[in-house]
């Protein structure tokens, strides 16, 4: 499985479970990568952009 067909089915996986729960997961997640820059976000974005 590619790496986009990953990103997608986990990003579909979220929506799921943010639909279920009401707790917005993927804002969450999305204001952590804002404000503490894990590495492993950077390393991720680098993969997809370099493929």
């Amino acid at each position: 499985m590619s790496l986009k067909t990953q990103i997608l089915l986990y990003l579909v996986v979220l929506a799921v479970f943010d639909t279920i729960i009401p707790v917005p997961i993927t804002a969450l997640i999305g204001i952590y990568v804002w404000f503490q820059k894990p590495q492993w976000f950077r390393a991720w974005v680098d993969e997809i952009f370099r493929s």
